[in-house]
Order: structure tokens, then sequence, then C-alpha cells
């Protein structure tokens, strides 16, 4: 772990814990980011990662442990942090009414930005962000895709060490989601924080942090996350998953993993399995899946239960969504 003074680590947690009155949010994270890197919390709801965010966003007071943002102690120099990051929160925060130039206008005069280097500033941001040609249109009239632009555009207008995007990507399609990133990976030496529940997004961060329940269940790159599962994984759905496990075990000597209605074969060479399933067991098979391990395999190897994410509940008295805290 880093040292707490260090000014060259980007962020150095160490034995992070919070708790919401009686239930416990985050239990004993520790975790380092290197400077200049993408650096995702991926987890379902209540994992903990919104919660996370929070902290290091500033927006809530670290309760236990410590951490270190660009060589300043959270809990005693929030203040010097806020002025050297960037935010990007899942719900907008735009002005639909007004043009692309002057939203970035407004969020400059609230870095105390004037004159030329106002206009200096705001075109910088909009170059960045690919968005020069829309300088004059009104956000509310833009695709989700765009409008995520501006907010990023917005965000590196105070020229931020570091950014932290809480599930930033949510509700885009597929190619706004590249655009966003390109926009991101583009500055250099950018270090780059992020939630996020869609495992293709968490698949390209250079560094990932699985969360459950509050704890860490894995850390490191994707890549080797997705490797340790190793080889294969053959998902067998089934209406009595439970016999056909032992029936697996006694005639192919074959030891599944029971989850929910499905059994879990893991290995090398899992899918010379398959015609012999087939045969043996065809009739009792609703679905068979061959795959290469993915994060999700990872989540539910660690965790032995799978990576499920639910829509807020909608509070029905008000006509409103409430918010889950994770």
């Amino acid at each position: 772990m880093s040292e707490m003074s260090s000014s060259n680590a980007g962020v150095a947690a160490s034995d992070v814990s919070f708790a919401y009155g009686e239930r416990q949010a985050l239990k004993s994270v520790s975790f380092d980011v290197v400077p200049g890197g993408s650096f995702g919390f991926l987890g379902p709801n209540g994992s903990g990662k919104s919660t996370l965010f929070k902290l290091l966003s500033t927006i809530v007071p670290l309760q236990q442990g410590s951490v270190s943002m660009l060589g300043h102690d959270l809990a005693r120099e929030s203040a010097a942090i806020r002025r050297r990051i960037g935010v990007v929160f899942q719900s907008a925060a735009i002005d639909r009414k007004l043009t692309v130039f002057e939203n970035l206008r407004y969020a400059g005069m609230l870095l105390n930005l004037s004159g030329r280097e106002l206009i200096s500033r705001i075109d910088e941001s909009m170059a960045a962000a690919n968005l020069t040609d829309r300088k004059g249109d009104a956000t509310g009239e833009l695709s989700g895709g765009l409008r995520r632009r501006v907010e990023i555009a917005k965000c590196l207008m105070a020229k931020p060490d570091l950014v932290l995007l809480d599930e930033a990507s949510t509700g885009l399609d597929p190619a706004a989601r590249r655009e966003m990133w390109q926009v991101l990976r583009a500055q250099q030496g950018l270090t780059i924080l992020f939630t996020t529940h869609l495992m293709d997004e968490a698949a390209e961060a250079d560094r990932l942090m699985l969360l459950d329940e509050g704890q860490i269940v894995a850390h490191g790159r994707p890549s080797e996350l997705m490797e340790e599962v190793g080889g294969q994984v053959l998902e067998i759905e089934t209406t009595d998953a439970v016999a056909l496990r032992e029936d697996l075990l006694t005639t192919l000597n074959v030891d599944g993993v029971l989850v929910d209605q499905t059994v879990r074969i893991e290995g090398e060479k899992v899918q010379e399995l398959v015609p012999e399933v087939m045969t043996r067991f065809g009739d009792r098979v609703r679905r068979l899946q061959l795959a290469h391990p993915s994060l999700e395999d990872v989540f539910l190897h660690r965790t032995g239960k799978r990576f499920v994410v639910t829509k807020p509940d909608l509070d029905v008295s008000k006509g409103r969504k409430k918010r889950r805290r994770s």
C-alpha cells in the first residue's frame, strides 16, 4: 500500500469501511490506483460501489480507514482534492434549454474563469469532446450520447488530474459508449475511476475490482481474472439440477456445481462433454451453453451466486423511483 504522503500515488485506500446506520455498505476495502489508467468498480445492487464513489468524490465523509488521493488525505484535505478531480454522475447535470457553449460557459464561471481564459477553456473542452460543431445546439435536442459528451466537456473545464464516473454510460447505446470512452482515453495522463454494472464496459478497464455486499471478491486485470476461471464454462439448465449433477458424476465422472436450476462445469476440455451429455441426458436438458469465461463467471466463481442487477423500486405514493444505496 502506498504511503499517505506520496504525491505519485493516484489513489491509495486502506481498510475503508462505511455504514448507513446498522447496514454495513463497505467492509475493510483496500486498493491502489496508479496514475494515468482506468480503474473500474464492478458490482450488483448493494455491492458498495456507489458508496465508494460518494466517498472518493467527497460527497460523504470518510468514516473508517484511510484514503490518499493525488497525494492528499481524503479525511483532512477534501477541499484540495475537489480542486483536482472531475465528477460525472449517472443523472444529467446540464441545462437542456441552454446551448452546449452556454452550459460550458456556466460551468467555467463556477470555476471563477472569465474573459479570454474562459473562452479558451471552453474551446479546448469542446474540441476534446468533439463538440465544436455543436457549439450553438441546445443540449435538449442532442442525442443521449452527445449530451454525455457535454457532461464530459464540463468535467474537463477544470483540467482535472482524476475523473470519477458513476454509471456514466448507463442508457447509452454501444456506439455512444465507445465515443464517450474515446474522449476520456484521449486525455493524456488522466486517471479514470468508474463504477459500472456493465460487463463489457468493465472488461475494458486497465484494472478492475469486483465488489459484493461491501467486500472485494476479485481484483486485477480483467483478462487475468477471466483466465483464473480457466478453459471454458459449460452450463446445463434442467428441471432437476440435483439429479443431473449426481448422474453426471456417476456416469461421466464429472463434478459440476449447482447454481439455481443449472449445473456448471469449468475446465480446459469441457467442450468434449457436449456430445455425451446430449446423447445420455438430452431429453432432460432445457438449455446448454458453452462459452469462454466472462467477468460474470468470475463473480459466480468467487461468490457462488450470479451477478444480478435489479431496477430501482418505484415509489408509487410519490410517483418516482427510490434510489438504492449500493
